[in-house]
């Protein structure tokens, strides 16, 4: 008499089958992430885009174009200090007027789009002296023209770099593929895709439903 083959194993057999056919994620985006600097010379990923966020007098804020997988955790950090004295301390104050020290990285020439050149190795540095109320992109727009953004609001290229493409999607072998357009100030590449999401909710559904019919069987 053959033995039949447990659900469970079946089920995990479905599992791996799928997984193995899967295509590779995505190695990541290519994109400008923004980061606030602290009193300590450290940097944080920003929680806010710079659209909204409104830094204080003697803020520091910071830009890195990079090819990072996940926003929070990897995204490549300024390689500047964030030191608002180093960037404004030659600015005297103004009435009526905030500072704000900007770092712009533009990062490495490996992580350049193909056929475009990084401005400049070393990061660059800027003291925007702009309205009480201004926001960040708005202090950038006074130190760092042209800017250009996509349709989402999301920030493509500072001083025109890079002159083409929008975080665009890395694959593991380095090429780009299609332009995405993710939500907040940068993409966030960490997550499983949408395609493979599907694919484990419809191997969930056939291990439900071979365990059912084990046990329909058994009865």
């Amino acid at each position: 008499m053959r033995r039949r083959l447990p659900a469970a194993a079946l089920a995990l057999g479905i599992v791996l089958a799928l997984l193995a056919a899967a295509p590779a994620l995505a190695a990541g985006y290519r994109y400008w992430s923004f980061w606030d600097g602290a009193a300590d010379g450290r940097w944080t990923y920003a929680t806010q885009g710079p659209a909204l966020a409104r830094p204080a007098d003697g803020s520091v804020q910071g830009f890195r174009f990079a090819v990072s997988k996940d926003a929070a955790t990897e995204a490549a950090k300024p390689r500047a200090a964030a030191d608002f004295e180093a960037v404004c301390g030659a600015t005297a104050p103004a009435e009526g007027r905030k500072r704000v020290a900007l770092v712009i990285d533009f990062g490495v020439q490996a992580d350049a789009p193909t056929g475009e050149v990084v401005p400049q190795e070393a990061p660059r540095t800027a003291c925007a002296q702009v309205a009480p109320e201004a926001t960040t992109a708005e202090a950038l727009a006074a130190v760092a023209k042209p800017l250009r953004y996509n349709s989402a609001a999301l920030l493509c290229a500072i001083s025109d770099y890079p002159r083409h493409g929008c975080g665009e999607q890395i694959a593991e072998t380095g090429t780009a593929q299609a332009s995405a357009e993710p939500s907040g100030s940068a993409p966030g590449g960490g997550g499983p895709s949408a395609g493979l999401l599907v694919g484990i909710a419809a191997v969930a559904a056939l291990a439900a439903a071979a365990v059912w019919q084990s046990r329909r069987r058994n009865r």
